[in-house]
């Protein structure tokens, strides 16, 4: 992730948290698995779904989902 930080330009003293998921505990428990079989089709398999979240002292105020029916990756959507 520390890499992907960099390439983001997200600095070491940013607000902003970048986080793994490599058992998708995380991405299953907020029902954010790619199910959509077109990722799935190119062997993509047990991917999330495009998303961030505005968390205030542990609590989640504000889920958003970048996805489209034609594009469930939200490659081409990532507002």
């Amino acid at each position: 992730m520390s890499a992907w930080a960099v390439d983001q330009g997200v600095e070491e003293d940013s607000i902003v948290t970048l986080m793994g998921d490599p058992h998708a505990a995380l991405t299953k428990a907020f029902d954010l698995e790619m199910t959509h079989p077109g990722p799935a089709s190119v062997g993509i398999v047990g991917r999330c779904k495009r998303f961030a979240l505005y968390v205030v002292d542990g609590i989640v105020k504000i889920v958003r989902v970048a996805e489209k029916e034609d594009d469930p990756a939200g490659d081409d959507y990532p507002d």
